[in-house]
């Protein structure tokens, strides 16, 4: 009865994994270019809707980012919604 009950678990689990895809519930990605006058808020302003204090957080733990300094011409990712 066990090794039934086995049998029917690791088969379920098996078909889920197989018939499983990748979800969008993370979102998509952009690549964005930092130009000379950007700054995090004015990025996340004009990528997100609602609160830009937000966008500006996901801006900058998705890019590992320790200040809110850019520099011309870096490449970030920005999450997008």
């Amino acid at each position: 009865m066990f090794g039934r009950i086995l049998l029917v678990t690791v088969t379920a689990a098996l078909a889920m994994a197989v018939v499983a895809h990748r979800s969008d519930g993370a979102g998509r990605e952009a690549t964005y270019v930092v130009k000379p006058a950007d700054t995090l808020w004015s990025i996340a302003s004009s990528h997100y809707h609602g609160d830009v204090r937000k966008g500006i957080w996901r801006i900058q733990e998705r890019n590992h980012l320790a200040t809110s300094t850019l520099t011309p011409g870096q490449a970030i990712v920005v999450p997008v919604d």
